[in-house]
């Protein structure tokens, strides 16, 4: 069974209760708080023949096939590649699994994730099956990014928000998930995944703090001239350029913010507060605000996964920081 998460009890007494489900769902919120494995829930409380206390049995014939991963009436739609669209190819045939008869006498259910990977011939395929499902066809629509969603898609479900958990709840999940971590650890590691408790075990998985530490240490030296942004680029080879963009944009702010402000409590991480506040002071606002405009539009190529020369947008991007303070 799907793993329930103590943040989502109210959100899980609300979408089981009803008395009749909506033929279609768009759960959406941040990325890391646990959308699949509620919808993963629900798929399974839809799909068992004896549902108890609002939950799936378990053990009917129903949960044991989908637990095997056999199911007749369950379909999950999902890219063939990590990181790929959902063609329209993969679309059509979910389509022609929903026009046909369940197998089991009962409900089909059909997991879509994430719903924002179909390109825009998969998206308008889909549309048809969202507006009119065959027999008693239940879609559950797991979105991280709904702005990315066409507004016909959004239209045609009940869109559920799923909210961030409070930072009292994920730190007391996150100390159980990860017991070998100290709090301030555990602490610096939700502040890093944007408060989304799953995506910070996900980055203490991948050694988020280490890469972190690296590229901290690297900008400082930057700054002082002691390493070129040929050599940073090149040894920071193993970081994702996804997580490099996030945290220099959220530097970027952070000096504007400061500019505007004067506030040393919203300087982010302890880590950079001292160059924040450098770069601040020592830096045109019109040009922070250039690079940050900069750095934006190359995070948007980085996430639509656009062919980039990951070495010569880096350097492009130290470059321009070296170059910020200058005397105002």
């Amino acid at each position: 069974m799907a793993e329930a998460y103590p943040w989502q009890d109210s959100l899980w007494q609300q979408l089981a209760g009803r008395k009749q489900h909506a033929h279609a769902y768009l759960l959406h919120g941040p990325a890391g708080i646990g959308k699949r494995a509620l919808a993963e829930r629900l798929m399974a409380s839809l799909l068992c023949q004896r549902p108890t206390a609002q939950d799936a049995c378990g053990e009917c014939k129903s949960c044991l096939l989908l637990k095997a991963g056999s199911h007749p009436d369950n379909y999950i739609l999902e890219p063939e590649e990590a990181d790929k669209a959902i063609k329209v190819d993969q679309v059509r045939d979910l389509v022609s699994f929903v026009v046909q008869t369940s197998q089991m006498g009962g409900r089909k259910v059909v997991l879509i994730e994430p719903v924002e990977s179909m390109n825009i011939n998969a998206a308008n395929a889909l549309l048809k099956s969202l507006e009119e499902p065959s027999g008693d066809t239940v879609l559950l629509l797991v979105s991280h990014q709904t702005s990315r969603l066409l507004p016909t898609i959004k239209s045609r479900c009940v869109q559920q928000a799923c909210p961030l958990p409070s930072e009292a709840m994920s730190l007391a999940w996150l100390a159980k998930a990860l017991p070998d971590c100290s709090e301030e650890e555990r602490i610096e590691l939700l502040t890093l995944a944007a408060g989304s408790p799953l995506a910070a075990v996900n980055l203490q998985a991948q050694g988020v703090r280490e890469q972190r530490a690296l590229v901290v240490d690297g900008v400082k030296k930057l700054l002082k001239q002691q390493q070129s942004p040929t050599q940073l680029a090149e040894g920071w080879n193993a970081i994702p350029l996804l997580l490099l963009f996030d945290w220099f944009c959220d530097w970027s702010s952070l000096i504007l913010r400061y500019q505007l402000t004067q506030d040393e409590e919203g300087l982010g991480l302890a880590d950079m507060r001292k160059v924040i506040q450098y770069l601040a002071q020592k830096s045109a606002q019109d040009k922070v605000l250039n690079i940050q405009d900069w750095i934006l539009a190359q995070r948007q190529k980085v996430m639509s996964k656009a062919n980039l020369n990951r070495v010569l947008l880096l350097e492009a991007l130290l470059v321009q920081w070296a170059s910020l303070p200058t005397q105002k």
